[in-house]
């Protein structure tokens, strides 16, 4: 049984997260979203809203699927949760040319780490590219409409955070 750990701060999460957790159902049998959680860092949502918008989002696209996806959160190395997970592989996604080269040193450095657990590149569609968790924040927090770029609720509730 293939497991995946695909880590990220989901904070929101984007239709380009969407893009990609649904390939790499696709190729594993069993998916772990981890939710990285960093002390020293306010997010935006919760964990507990973080790991619903990606529940909800898996039972509304694959819902045939939605046993076979766990959210967690971890602290640390990614590597470090995916074996404590039992995952074989790691699930990154690529945008452009500059997320190419930071995960191609992430996953050398990860690889020399853990050999036995191989790093996965999903490229994300074309309309998830200019998509980032960062910008989304941004534009919303500006009033910005942001519908297009994130799952309706995950919009409702940008709207909600940032009601003026």
């Amino acid at each position: 049984m293939a497991t995946a750990f695909y880590p990220g701060s989901f904070d929101p999460m984007t239709n380009g997260h969407l893009d990609v957790v649904l390939q790499a159902l696709n190729i594993a049998d069993r998916l772990v979203l981890g939710i990285g959680i960093n002390a020293g860092k306010k997010p935006l949502f919760e964990f507990e809203e973080r790991a619903d918008f990606l529940r909800r989002a898996v039972a509304e696209n694959l819902p045939q699927r939605t046993r076979d996806l766990s959210v967690v959160a971890f602290q640390g190395l990614a590597i470090d949760a995916a074996r404590k997970n039992g995952a074989g592989m790691i699930i990154r996604g690529l945008r452009d040319s500059t997320d190419f080269a930071y995960e191609m040193q992430m996953a050398g450095m990860n690889q020399t780490m853990a050999p036995d657990i191989q790093t996965v590149f999903l490229p994300a569609m074309a309309l998830s590219r200019p998509i980032s968790a960062t910008l989304v924040r941004q534009v919303a927090a500006m009033g910005g409409d942001v519908e297009r770029f994130v799952p309706d609720f995950v919009a409702a509730a940008l709207r909600a955070k940032f009601q003026r």
